[in-house]
């Protein structure tokens, strides 16, 4: 996520350009397969509802497959964790469809059929073993769907421990712990799945990205050329070139490490800057997660800039000023030791690579971007009295179409767009603490949608939380 480089005064203009660009180019898939090209997508009250040229518009929820989410620009993650392993197959579809409509029916998992297939597996028919495998993996990839990892994950195991030799369950098990940010785990079940297919691409290809959660760019690149060289892929070449522009810049970059980081920086930095660095990211670290009763499972990567090396490897907006795709990206050009303003940023970066661990990368921009502004200090004084102007003047932008993206928003929209978060979280903590927020990252990382999420912890939707933020900007700013 970027971080501004500076902050200007709100304007009208800047809200009425925000409510008139597209945030992102998603793809609603209908169960017809028809495809619409759509921004600012969300699901709520059983439709779907998404910005078009001609409008607002929304659809019935019953007669959408899915979305597919548009490319959010440089500020990405690295990691695409849509990734999908190859499907578990039976030797006899007939029974594996009887199997998949007996283990997963009436919305939830039939755990008495499970078990029943379990015991007589147990019990030593070989074709028994398979067919439990087959029920414990539908159960994973219903839990999946709701967007619970823990037990899915739960599930797969299980299900490996019938069919250790599957390599579909083996990856399946290792994507499982890529999506969870245990990067470590998801390496030994794909050295298991190499040795079951040595010449699958698909091993290459997450082994790639979980050397590259560990901050490996050497042993990343040198899986997905692997992988490459036995099927072109796009996600694959895409990832390869953003590490490849990585390894070229670093080159010459020297190493630090911490208990929580892997920082590498230029040469031409000062080594007690680097150290300062970290001794400042270890201080954060700690207190976000005492704030956010998290503590993210892997190393977190930093890489300290000059100015136009950063502008050159990131290729984000001149309004960017720091950036995390997945590293902590951030210019230090001109300095010796950790500045105010430095701190502050490295703490508002840090925030997102929380959220994103915490929330397998589903919180949405406006909370991640406003509860990073509230970690690094920041408050809506300044902005406030614009902010009720333009809602009073009914020229702003629903808080739905800040879900997405911002990296192709302009100067002036970024400014609003980073304004109205920082209000709606801070409205959040200081109406109800921080324990609210938490509630609501804890459904998103489960699966739920945010308007859903609100509703459940604060007792109302998108509406009511816009309104109630500027009743609390009247009260506690402007007198």
């Amino acid at each position: 996520m970027p971080r501004a480089a500076h902050r200007l005064g709100l304007s009208l203009l800047a809200a009425a350009l925000l409510a008139s660009t597209p945030l992102c180019a998603d793809t609603i898939v209908l169960k017809n397969g028809r495809r619409i090209a759509a921004s600012a997508v969300v699901e709520e009250n059983g439709k779907v509802n998404y910005e078009t040229s001609a409008g607002r518009l929304s659809l019935p929820l019953s007669i959408v497959d899915h979305v597919e989410r548009g490319a959010s620009g440089p500020s990405a993650p690295l990691l695409p964790l849509g990734i999908a392993p190859p499907p578990v197959i039976l030797g006899d579809p007939d029974l594996a469809g009887d199997i998949t409509r007996s283990a997963v029916h009436d919305g939830s998992v039939d755990r008495e059929f499970i078990a029943s297939l379990e015991a007589t597996a147990r019990h030593g028919r070989p074709e028994a073993a398979e067919h439990a495998a087959m029920a414990y993996h539908v159960a994973a990839q219903f839990e999946l769907g709701r967007g619970d990892l823990e037990h899915a994950l739960d599930d797969e195991r299980t299900a490996l421990s019938f069919a250790p030799e599957q390599l579909a369950l083996l990856l399946n098990v290792a994507n499982l712990h890529l999506r969870r940010s245990e990067y470590r785990q998801s390496l030994e079940y794909l050295q298991r799945a190499r040795r079951v297919a040595p010449d699958s691409p698909e091993v290459p290809k997450l082994a790639g990205w979980a050397w590259y959660g560990l901050n490996k760019l050497d042993e990343a690149i040198a899986e997905w050329k692997r992988s490459l060289a036995l099927h072109r892929d796009p996600d694959v070449q895409a990832a390869l070139e953003k590490a490849l522009r990585d390894t070229e810049e670093e080159a010459t970059y020297k190493e630090n490490e911490s208990a929580h980081f892997t920082l590498r920086y230029s040469g031409g930095a000062e080594p007690a800057l680097a150290r300062e660095v970290l001794h400042t990211l270890e201080a954060h670290f700690s207190a976000i997660s005492s704030e956010l009763d998290f503590t993210p499972p892997a190393p977190i990567g930093v890489v300290l800039y000059t100015q136009e090396a950063f502008a050159d490897i990131t290729r984000a907006p001149g309004w960017v000023g720091a950036l995390n795709d997945g590293r902590i990206r951030v210019p230090v050009q001109g300095l010796t030791s950790v500045s105010p303003e430095l701190s502050r940023v490295l703490k508002h970066e840090l925030t997102h690579s929380f959220l994103d661990q915490k929330t397998d990368r589903r919180c949405p921009t406006w909370l991640s971007e406003g509860l990073a502004q509230w970690m690094e200090g920041l408050r809506s004084g300044e902005n406030a009295p614009e902010l009720v102007r333009i809602y009073d003047a009914q020229q702003f932008a629903q808080l739905s179409a800040l879900e997405g993206p911002w990296m192709r928003l302009n100067g002036d929209a970024a400014q609003y767009a980073y304004a109205w978060a920082l209000a709606n979280v801070e409205y959040i903590v200081q109406t109800d603490g921080m324990d609210d927020v938490t509630r609501i990252l804890d459904r998103i990382a489960a699966g739920s949608p945010t308007a859903p999420a609100l509703r459940e912890v604060i007792r109302g939707d998108y509406g009511d939380l816009m309104e109630s933020t500027v009743a609390y900007l009247r009260k506690t700013y402007i007198r």
